[in-house]
């Protein structure tokens, strides 16, 4: 994938129809989606559980474009080829998930596929910068992972500043997880976003049936954060 920092909206499919996922890939996708973000989560690092590679593998023939895989999962090291062979394009483990986070990606990275790093809201940023060599992707966590439908933490708007400032010219994405709306996404976009990942402010009003509000809300979204 050749590399642009040119806003990309990524739907989380935690918010999804879960007994019409291909429908809802789909769906997304056809009303405008850039990215399908995957949230997998453990019931252990987060206190939800959601689905595993069976999953991302059943829904990958319906996604015609990237598959954003963020493993909230612990330990994840062993995990790492499943999700890769089920066919995602990204993956993502967290700096807080285990002891040997640059093993971590460098365990992605020898699957072929790209590699990030996602750092939860009470996760400084200092750590990052000995990593950034190994990621093609930053996931700022804008709300505490393990549910959808929170509130974003305002705070880590400086967070994505400084870690804007880090990267320089690294082609290297800064992803916003959690909270993402008309209103919040100009403002992470501002500090130096570029891609957002939306669950409840996609999905609401919409439905496998009637998909049209997913491209009405992913519409007003870009619209917000490009303005």
């Amino acid at each position: 994938m050749t590399f642009s920092r040119q806003i990309k909206i990524a739907p989380s499919i935690l918010a999804a129809d879960f007994a019409n996922f291909g429908a809802e890939c789909r769906a997304i996708e056809d009303q405008g989606a850039d990215w399908v973000h995957v949230d997998v989560m453990d019931g252990h690092f987060v206190p939800n559980i959601t689905f595993g590679p069976a999953t991302c593998a059943a829904i990958r023939p319906h996604i015609k474009g990237f598959m954003d895989v963020h493993l909230m999962i612990a330990p994840v090291d062993a995990y790492i080829e499943a999700f890769a062979e089920a066919g995602a394009d990204l993956i993502s483990a967290h700096l807080e998930a285990g002891p040997h986070i640059h093993r971590t990606l460098q365990a992605i990275r020898a699957t072929g596929k790209m590699a990030g790093l996602a750092i939860n809201p009470g996760t400084g940023i200092e750590a990052v910068v000995h990593l950034l060599d190994m990621v093609d992707m930053v996931c700022v966590m804008t709300v505490n992972p393990g549910f959808g439908g929170q509130k974003f933490i305002h705070s880590q708007i400086e967070k994505i500043r400084t870690l804007r400032k880090m990267i320089g010219d690294r082609p290297i994405h800064i992803e916003i997880d959690g909270g993402v709306t008309v209103e919040t996404a100009p403002l992470v976009v501002a500090a130096g976003a570029d891609v957002l990942v939306a669950g409840s402010a996609v999905f609401k009003g919409g439905s496998v049936g009637n998909p049209a509000p997913y491209g009405v809300n992913i519409a007003a979204i870009r619209a917000s954060a490009t303005a």
